[in-house]
C-alpha cells in the first residue's frame, strides 16, 4: 500500500481534525457528533439546510463542498460506507433553521437506510426532512430509481444549494434538485484499484495495463475489461453511452464535468476533456462553463469519468449562482 496514514482504523478521524484546522474559515465539527461537519458560514437568514453525506474516501465529496451558499452540512462514513442514522439526525438538529432539510447523497442501499432513520428521527421532533438521491451513473441500470451516483453529485448538489439559497421552499429546492438528477449523466473508466486503508490491500483485482469501462466508484463491475487504449477512444466510447442515453438535440446546451478518481494526473483528464469538447462541438452541442478535477474520488483509484448535464436556464442559473466553498467556488 503506497499511502501516508497511521493507524487505518483511525483514517477518517484524523482526516476530518486535519481538514476542519485547514479549513476553520468555512467549517467546524459539530460538538455533538465527531462524524457532522458543519458550515462556519452558514446564512443567518432561515433558509432550507443541504446536508450531504456518505462514506468517506471519496474526498472532497461530501465534507469538501461545505461552505457559504453551498451544503450547510455533511455526514462522514467509515471508508466506502454509510454514516450511521445518529449523525444523519444530528446533522439536522445541528443547522435546522425551521424552513427543513434536504438529505442528498449517492443512491446507495446503506445510504438510503441510515438516512431515512435519521429523517424518521428528525420528524419526531418536528422537523421535515426531505431526500433526493443522486442516479447519475448510467451503466449502473437501466431503470433509473437503481442507478448510482457517481461524480454527477456535484452537480445536483450544487443546484439545491443554489435553489436554497434563493429563499425557495422545500418542495421546490427538492424539485430543482430532481430536476438535475434527471438531466445529469455520467460513465468512468477504472485503470486500478483504491487501496483500503484497514487492510492495505486492493479491492479488486487489475492486471497491469488493462482497464474497465463502467466501474463504479467502490469497484463495482463494469461492462467489459480490455487492454488500456488511447484516451480518445476511451472517451469516445464513454461518450456515446452518454450521449445515447441523454437523446440531447443539436444546438442544446450542456455542462461538462471531467472528473479524475484520486490517482489520475490532471496532465491526463485535460486530454480527455480535449476530446470531449472536440465531440461535442463537431455534434453541434453547446458547452458551457466545463469543469476538470478531482471532485468525488475513490481514494488512490486511477481513472475518470465523465459527466454532461442537458442544460435549461433554470438550471444554468443554479449551477452559475455564486458559492464559497474548500472545493468549489463560483463567482
Amino acid at each position: 500500500m503506497k499511502r501516508l496514514i497511521n493507524d487505518g482504523y483511525d483514517v477518517v478521524e484524523e482526516m476530518l481534525e486535519g481538514y476542519t484546522k485547514v479549513h476553520a474559515d468555512y467549517v467546524k465539527l459539530d460538538p455533538n457528533d465527531d462524524r457532522v461537519v458543519v458550515s462556519n458560514v452558514m446564512s443567518e437568514e432561515p433558509r432550507v439546510r443541504i446536508i450531504l453525506g456518505g462514506g468517506s474516501g471519496h474526498e472532497p465529496l461530501f465534507l469538501g463542498y461545505v461552505g457559504k451558499d453551498f451544503a450547510d452540512a455533511a455526514v462522514v462514513g467509515n471508508v466506502n460506507t454509510s454514516p450511521s442514522p445518529e449523525p444523519c439526525y444530528n446533522a439536522v438538529k445541528a443547522v435546522d433553521s425551521g424552513k427543513g432539510c434536504l438529505y442528498l447523497y449517492g443512491n446507495y442501499a446503506g445510504d438510503v437506510m441510515n438516512f431515512d432513520m435519521g429523517a424518521e428521527m428528525a420528524e419526531e421532533d418536528g422537523i421535515r426532512v426531505e431526500t433526493v438521491t443522486v442516479k447519475d451513473d448510467i451503466y449502473s441500470s437501466t431503470n433509473f430509481e437503481d442507478r448510482r451516483g457517481v461524480a454527477g453529485d456535484l452537480i445536483v448538489f450544487k443546484v439545491a444549494a443554489a435553489a436554497a439559497a434563493k429563499g425557495l421552499d422545500l418542495d421546490a429546492v427538492k424539485a430543482a434538485a430532481e430536476k438535475a438528477n434527471k438531466n445529469t449523466f455520467s460513465m468512468g473508466v477504472a485503470l486500478s484499484s483504491a487501496t483500503l486503508p484497514v487492510t492495505g490491500k486492493t479491492i479488486f483485482q487489475m492486471d497491469e495495463g488493462d482497464m474497465e469501462v463502467g466501474m463504479g466508484i467502490h469497484g463495482e463491475p463494469g461492462i467489459e475489461r480490455s487492454k488500456l487504449k488511447p484516451a480518445n477512444e476511451v472517451v469516445d466510447e464513454l461518450l456515446g453511452h452518454i450521449l445515447e442515453e441523454a437523446n440531447l438535440s443539436e444546438g442544446e446546451e450542456v455542462q461538462v464535468l471531467i472528473n479524475g478518481l484520486g490517482g489520475l494526473p490532471l496532465m491526463d483528464q485535460y486530454i480527455c476533456y480535449r476530446r470531449v469538447d472536440q465531440v461535442l462541438t463537431e455534434k453541434g452541442f453547446k458547452i458551457h462553463k466545463p469543469l476538470v478535477g478531482n471532485y468525488a474520488t475513490s481514494m488512490d483509484m486511477i481513472g475518470m469519468s465523465v459527466t454532461v448535464v442537458r442544460l435549461d436556464e433554470e438550471l444554468k442559473e443554479l449551477l452559475d449562482a455564486p458559492c464559497d466553498t474548500p472545493y468549489l467556488k463560483v463567482k
